[in-house]
Order: structure tokens, then sequence, then C-alpha cells
């Protein structure tokens, strides 16, 4: 029997003693009623002397000594003491956490707030204030994104697609950039992280301008380097012993000036802002024509159909739509045998419209897939060397369908082929 059992049981068995007393009391003194209420007003008093000692040591804890009862009262005494020290341990091991948490997020060179489910401010470490301007007395219960107002951030914080950072303006400096990152928890409440990446912004223009200015300072060169060796090529004395080294230097120029074009046609996108003009583009007429420039080439697929189903233009820009249509179809056709057959289609889609290409060529194994519209990636170099290709075609793809809020969607068995899938918003389809 546990202690609390057996309190229980000694006060029942003293109101019991108590009970029969005045009953033993009344039967020899007469006046049973008078003796049992005497004793059980007694008993009552003495419950209630107990219960205001209980009281009023709860009231006065810290300053008071717990009363000596025993009984029932002492084991309740024992477990509000039990029950306030255990309190005592948790709370001091929450503040420990606590302050263990505040020098952590002070170390930490990037910013920390925490926003309740209003996006309100709840606490921020001192990174977070320096980069942010913020100011702890003033700004706890602010809403955020009436402190940080770019339109970039408040869709962010709105669109609950966490998955990358969103970069911004400095708040105190427009020459400086921050990323913030927030990551949900409990409920609806949000850790933002914030760091300063104004060098990486700065380092990524430069090398998008000196990609630029190398490309276009390459142009001229190989345009009369062009031009000399089909001069040579064309002088019949020269043919016989240097027929097939200038060949291989116009292939290698050739290879060459379409790795200028394509730098300077990404190098275009990546400093383009906003998204595509919303010029009225004929995609039907597009890509029979493309598909005509594919039957005309010396080598192609035995089978290159098109399959058009919705008679739909896109509004954008032609020239980058064409750009996404040629390099996802050149590609088909540099990666696919004679023997193979490439379809390509126009339809409608739940969303929008949908231009695909699929071919039976060597195909892609999973683990390349997601690093496919990397710049300069190939999954296989060597080939990609004696096809031509720059490794940049399917980085121009992304970055042109980006500009018309369009996505891409690879699907691919190696050894069965690919199927290039390009997800067009219906607000850029026009039907006819």
């Amino acid at each position: 029997m546990t202690l609390t059992g057996s309190a229980w049981s000694y006060a029942l068995v003293r109101l019991a003693g108590l009970f029969a007393l005045a009953v033993v009391g009344g039967l020899i003194f007469g006046h049973l009623e008078v003796w049992v209420v005497t004793v059980v007003s007694g008993y009552l008093v003495l419950q209630l002397t107990y219960l205001y000692q209980v009281h009023r040591w709860l009231r006065f804890r810290s300053t008071m000594e717990p009363p000596d009862l025993g009984g029932v009262w002492g084991d309740v005494i024992a477990l509000v003491i039990r029950i306030y020290r255990r309190k005592q341990f948790h709370k001091r091991r929450i503040v420990d956490l606590f302050r263990e948490f505040r020098r952590m997020t002070t170390a930490m060179p990037d910013g920390v707030i925490v926003l309740n489910a209003n996006r309100e401010i709840l606490w921020f470490n001192r990174p977070a204030a320096l980069l942010l301007g913020l100011r702890r007395k003033v700004d706890f219960g602010q809403r955020l994104n009436n402190l940080l107002r770019h339109p970039d951030f408040i869709q962010y914080l709105e669109g609950h697609d966490f998955a990358a950072p969103v970069i911004v303006p400095s708040p105190l400096s427009p020459e400086a950039f921050l990323a913030v990152h927030a990551v949900s928890y409990g409920a609806g409440q949000q850790l933002l992280v914030v760091r300063n990446v104004t060098r990486q912004i700065r380092l990524e223009s430069m090398r998008k301008e000196f990609v630029a200015n190398a490309s276009h300072e390459l142009r001229s060169p190989l345009t009369v380097i062009s031009g000399y060796l089909d001069t040579l090529v064309d002088d019949p004395e020269l043919q016989s012993v240097w027929g097939p080294p200038l060949a291989e230097m116009r292939r290698q120029t050739d290879r060459m000036r379409a790795l200028v074009n394509d730098l300077l046609e990404l190098s275009t996108l990546e400093a383009s802002t906003g998204e595509a003009p919303d010029d009225l583009v004929d995609v039907v007429s597009m890509l029979k024509l493309m598909r005509q420039e594919v039957l005309g080439l010396e080598v192609h697929p035995r089978s290159v159909t098109l399959e058009v189903t919705v008679q739909a233009s896109l509004m954008g820009s032609e020239a980058e739509l064409h750009s996404i249509f040629w390099n996802l179809i050149s590609n088909a056709v540099k990666y696919t045998p004679a023997e193979g057959f490439i379809h390509i289609a126009w339809k409608a889609d739940s969303n929008g419209a949908k231009f695909i290409v699929q071919d039976s060529g060597i195909g892609i194994a999973e683990a390349h897939l997601p690093r496919l519209t990397e710049r300069f990636y190939r999954v296989d170099p060597g080939r990609a060397r004696k096809t031509g290709g720059s490794g940049l075609g399917l980085s121009i793809v992304k970055h042109a369908l980006t500009r018309h809020a369009a996505t891409l969607e690879i699907d691919s068995i190696e050894g069965q082929g690919s199927v290039f899938t390009c997800h067009f918003p219906a607000r850029r389809v026009v039907l006819h």
C-alpha cells in the first residue's frame, strides 16, 4: 500500500473512531444527536484549520516554511513540494537552454529572427539587428514585412515555398544584398536566417560581365580566322596536303563560334530582368519549320514526327522561344541514332500548354538528371566534344523558360531515350 493510501486509511479509521466515540458517549450520557454533531463539527473545524494553513503556505510559499501536518494533509504538502521542485528543475533547464541558444545565435555570423503566426517579431539576435537595422526595444512586436518592404520578400513570405532563400537589397544600403531563408515550425511560426551575400552577388555579377565581355572580344578574331580558313579550304593547291588539317581547323572554329554564341545568349538571358515580353509567337509554324530543318540535315534520325493537338500561340519573346525549342530538338538529334525516332508535340496542358520532345536516343542515367541544366555540365564529355555540344544548351533553356514563367520536366531511361517537356502557364497561351 502506498503512503497516500495509508494516510487515507488512517484518516478514515480515525473518523470512524471519533464517530464511534460520539455514539458511545450519546448512549451512555444521552443526547446522541448532540454528541454526533459536536464531534463532526470539531473534526470539520480541524480540517478547515489545516486547509487554511495549507492555503496560506501556498500563497506565501517563497517566504514561509511548509506547515508540519500529518496524514492526508502532510501527503498533499509533500506532493506540492515535489511538483514545485520538478517545475523549478525544468524551469532552470529551459532557462539554461535558452541562454545557450542565445549564446549560440550571438556567435553566429548570420542573423536569426523568430516570427509568430502574424509575422510579428518575437526575438532576434545581434547580427539580425545589424543587418536589418532592428532596434530591440522598439521593433519587438512589429510586423517584419512592415520593416522590410521589398516586394520579393513579401511575396516570399506569402508564398510559403521556402525551399530556397530570397535575395533582397539591404534596407540599410541599396548596394548590399541579403539572403533570407525561412523555416516554418510550430503553429504558423517562422524562423528566418538572414545572411549578407553582397560579396557573392558582386562576384556573380563580375563573372557574368567577364563572360559577356570575353565572348564579345572572341567573336571578332574568330570571324577573321574563319574567313581565312574558308579561303584556304577553297584553294585547290592546298587541298592535297592541307585539306584534312584545314577541315579540322574549320570544324573546331565552328565549334568555338557556337560556344561563344551560346555564352553571349546565356549572358543576355542572365542580365535580363523580369519576364519576357508579350509578343505573339506562332508556335505551330515555328515547329513545322524546325522539323523541316532537321530533315534537311545531312545526318538525322529516320523518323521525325510533329504532333499538334492544340492551335495555340504563346505570348513571349520569339528569339527566346526559338532557342528553347531548337536546343531541345537539336539535342535529341545529336543523341539519337540514325535508325531511331524523334517525336515533337505541341499539346494542351491542365494549366496551359506543353511542348514535348521525345527521342529513342542513348538516354540519361537518373543520377545526372538533377544537374542537366547546370552550365557546362555534360553526361559524357567525350561524346559531347564529338557532337560539338557546348554544355550550355539546357542552361539556356532553363533561363529562357524562367523568363516565360514556364518549367522544364525531364524523364529519361538510360539506353531507352528521353522526354523533355516544357510547361507554359495559361496566361502565356493564346488559343485560336
